[in-house]
């Protein structure tokens, strides 16, 4: 489905006169909650959360970033992971906080993962899309990424966008464009509403439960680039917005901007404009 070909040019669009950090995560993380539930290894290689009855566990970013490209590989808790959650995301702090999420929702073994995805722009979200992947994301690592410019955001998975978000402050809808963000993982337990609105409890029993991490990779864009206005406005190639569809319609499972029951007065202005 010329993969190889999507990844090149989204390459060359993204990466260049781009500032890029990553590696190690020791350099590049705190552990910020869990205790020893957090673990770096394998030389800083390696980051791994678990959860247990007591506590889950998370860690942050050491460097903030205004605009950029993360790439995290993730290999999620394997087995029976119902009422557990991984998240993954990029946000800054304060009521007014913006916010770029990726949330893997557990579920019974051999059932699939959800992937939520959300947006916040001055301390509003709603905003949400939901997946399932077209693999397993607890036999092997994959990697995940959010491209963030002023103009949209893309979510991608393996290199294939799942969700492209356009910036529609025109219409008055508020887009997270001014707050710096930190880079946020966690591992916890939210069995009163992750899986299956809350009717499966997590099974204590099959604990601890862990996830794992590799190959982080930030990239700040360059002040040169903002002022290129096709860059600025470039977001996929034919072979990307082919993929894009593919996954839309193949494995979306909600989408806000299609819930008649929760908009009944109508659906919120940027999707009628996209």
């Amino acid at each position: 489905m010329g993969l190889s070909r999507t990844f090149l040019i989204l390459s060359l669009v993204f990466t260049s006169c781009m500032v890029t950090y990553g590696g190690n995560f020791f350099q590049e993380f705190d552990l910020t909650w869990g205790g020893n539930r957090a673990k770096i290894f394998n030389g800083g290689q390696l980051l791994s959360l678990s959860l247990d009855k007591v506590s889950g566990s998370g860690f942050q970013s050491k460097k903030q970033h205004l605009f950029g490209r993360i790439d995290m590989q993730i290999k999620l808790v394997a087995g029976n992971s119902a009422g557990t959650v991984t998240t993954y995301y990029l946000s800054s702090q304060g009521p007014t906080h913006d916010e770029i999420d990726f949330e893997f929702l557990g579920n019974v073994t051999g059932e699939p993962y959800i992937l939520h995805t959300n947006i916040y722009a001055q301390g509003k979200g709603n905003k949400e899309q939901q997946f399932y992947l077209w693999f397993d994301p607890t036999k092997n690592f994959h990697t995940y990424s959010i491209i963030w410019k002023p103009q949209h955001i893309i979510f991608l998975v393996d290199n294939t966008p799942i969700r492209v978000y356009k910036n529609a402050e025109s219409i008055g809808v508020p887009f997270p464009k001014n707050q710096p963000m930190k880079l946020y993982s966690s591992l916890w337990n939210a069995d009163d509403w992750a899986t299956r609105g809350g009717l499966v409890k997590t099974d204590w029993a099959k604990a601890p439960f862990t996830a794992y991490y590799r190959n982080y990779m930030a990239q700040s864009f360059s002040p040169a680039q903002f002022n290129d206005q096709k860059w600025q406005n470039q977001e996929l190639d034919a072979d990307g917005r082919r993929r894009l569809r593919w996954v839309q319609k193949n494995f979306m499972i909600y989408n806000y901007c299609t819930d008649f029951k929760r908009f009944p007065q109508g659906f919120p202005p940027e999707c009628r404009k996209f």
